[in-house]
């Protein structure tokens, strides 16, 4: 019975270890976006666009402009262009329409989470 069990756990392990979420994160080096955040308890909506040089974020009725630096398929660093603040980013996942990514500011071990939907 153990050795049963023992078994199945070995193939169960084995089998989800060779599980890779998708990433086919050339589909969204660019193009326009949407995407939802918290803040203070409140959701809202944001929207940005990319091309390979620049992303410019439209959010709270303002517009924040970066530079893109991609570092390998789906990794990349924004520059903020007034601040000079950069945001290390890791695509996750993809879906046929979005993708889940982790962001990090430059220097920081802080990380969170969110989502994009390409819309264009």
């Amino acid at each position: 019975m153990i050795k049963s069990a023992f078994s199945t756990l070995l193939v169960f392990l084995i089998l989800s270890s060779c599980y890779q979420p998708e990433r086919n994160c050339n589909e969204f080096k660019t193009g326009t976006f949407t995407f939802d955040y918290e803040v203070n308890g409140e959701m809202k909506s944001g929207k940005f666009t990319r091309d390979n040089a620049y992303s410019v974020e439209y959010y709270d009725n303002k517009i924040d402009s970066a530079t893109v630096k991609w570092v390998n398929d789906c990794e990349f660093v924004l520059q903020d262009i007034k601040t000079k603040t950069s945001i290390q980013m890791k695509i996750l996942s993809t879906t046929e329409k979005s993708y889940t990514f982790e962001y990090n500011k430059v220097g920081s071990s802080q990380k969170a989470r969110g989502t994009a939907f390409k819309t264009e």
